[in-house]
């Protein structure tokens, strides 16, 4: 079951020792634990660390959750950030030191991932209808009356299994039916019919208790502000309509909850929010974007709201993936030793960034990233471009969902490469 505050499950991560489970750490700290490779201090560029490696900016990192945190608060939005960018409960911790109401996860193994070091409270934007996952998530709710989980439900066939495999637990499992973003997107009851329908479901089942309404305007068709606009204030509806119906009376609940928000809508899901009426009780406006944490230069760098609303600020991309030239073969090409096993391709191919070579760092004009084998990165240079073999490429990834995910411990550097912590990875 969980720790009281996951502080024991933190600090033993620094207990780890360094070995052949880590990409791009200095081969001499094999046998150091993670805390003293952290305490020796040591240079991302000039301390040994063999490339690939990935890093995680330390002043770009704390902006971004700064900034999010400040964000929320001025539009008077909970947040809980997803936790399946980057399964990592360093991370974890620090969003929820910077005012995060919980965390949001995707499915069951994330969960105990949370649980393990300590997470009090997680969204599940998801359907639960494992009966395994289910027996022991009530497991975890009675032996911790301060844990709360809320989960999706989106038809009546999903209730009825979760009811089953619940029946005689101590506590009901607090659920939010999910609205589809419409005919073709992800999940979701597609009508406000269907949802009543669901919610019936779920007011007949004794081991659930309906709490609120959610979904993701990430997935609304063919998406704008005005169509992304107009999905938020139907679910605002049907929130309403919900709570003028009774549906969440006499259930012992002191605050209704209302979630949405991804990482491209944000600002809208804001401006919607902000129009929810009174309602029987106060809403808990839940926002639940993740990808802000590290951001990215692809991608979110295009998509996200602050593009749209620059007087908020600027999310910074803290990733850089570190790959070294090992072929030259044509003035036109090069090869560098990172690949699809390092770095993030499922949106875009990295972009080069910066050459390093000797201590001195360059903008990275006329290399282009072109491909990605799984173990190289294919480069182009133009006519004149100054690469050798032996350089160092600072590649800009787009997606962190599919960056993190390929390193179970990244050094987080501060601007001068001194890398002064390292943040494990769950997947």
């Amino acid at each position: 079951m969980a720790l009281d505050n996951g502080s024991e499950a933190l600090a033993a991560l620094a207990g780890e020792r360094v070995d052949h489970r880590f990409k791009g750490l200095p081969p001499d700290a094999w046998g150091l634990t993670v805390g003293e490779l952290a305490a020796q201090r040591r240079n991302l560029f000039t301390g040994g660390f063999a490339t690939p490696v990935l890093a995680l900016s330390a002043e770009r990192l704390e902006h971004n959750l700064r900034l999010m945190e400040t964000y929320a608060d001025r539009h008077g939005l909970a947040f809980a950030p997803h936790g399946k960018t980057s399964m990592a409960p360093q991370l974890f911790h620090r969003q929820l030191a910077h005012g995060a109401w919980g965390i949001t996860l995707a499915v069951p193994h994330q969960v105990w991932v949370a649980r393990a070091f300590g997470i009090r409270r997680i969204f599940l934007a998801n359907e639960l209808v494992d009966a395994a996952s289910l027996g022991r998530l009530a497991a975890e709710l009675a032996a911790d009356p301060e844990f709360r989980f809320v989960c999706y439900v989106d038809s009546v066939r999903g209730v009825e299994l979760m009811d089953a495999a619940l029946a005689g637990t101590a506590r009901p499992v607090d659920v939010v039916v999910e609205l589809g973003a419409g005919e073709g997107a992800r999940t979701g009851a597609r009508t406000e019919a269907e949802c009543a329908r669901v919610a019936d479901a779920v007011a007949a089942a004794p081991a659930l208790r309906l709490v609120g309404v959610a979904g993701y305007e990430g997935e609304v068709p063919d998406a704008d502000p005005e169509r992304v606009r107009a999905w938020l204030r139907r679910l605002v509806a049907l929130a309403a309509a919900f709570d003028a119906d009774g549906r969440f009376a006499g259930t012992g609940l002191d605050e209704i909850v209302l979630s949405a928000g991804g990482s491209a809508w944000f600002d809208a899901v804001a401006d919607v929010f902000a129009e929810v009426p009174a309602l029987s009780l106060p809403v808990l406006k839940l926002l639940r974007s993740g990808a802000y944490v590290s951001h990215d230069e692809g991608h979110y760098r295009e998509v996200t709201p602050f593009n749209r609303v620059p007087g908020e600020g600027a999310l910074e991309p803290a990733f850089r993936l570190w790959a070294q030239v090992v072929s030259r073969p044509t003035p036109e090409q090069a090869f560098a030793n990172a690949g699809k096993r390092d770095a993030a391709y499922d949106l875009h191919l990295p972009s080069a960034r910066v050459v390093r070579r000797g201590g001195a760092e360059r903008p990275a004009d006329g290399v282009t990233v072109t491909g990605l084998s799984d173990q190289h990165a294919w480069l182009r240079t133009e006519p004149g471009t100054e690469l050798e073999v032996g350089d160092w490429v600072g590649l800009g990834l787009s997606h962190p969902c599919t960056s993190f995910d390929k390193w179970q411990l990244v050094p987080v550097a501060e601007a001068d490469g001194t890398v002064v912590e390292y943040v494990r990875t769950f997947f």
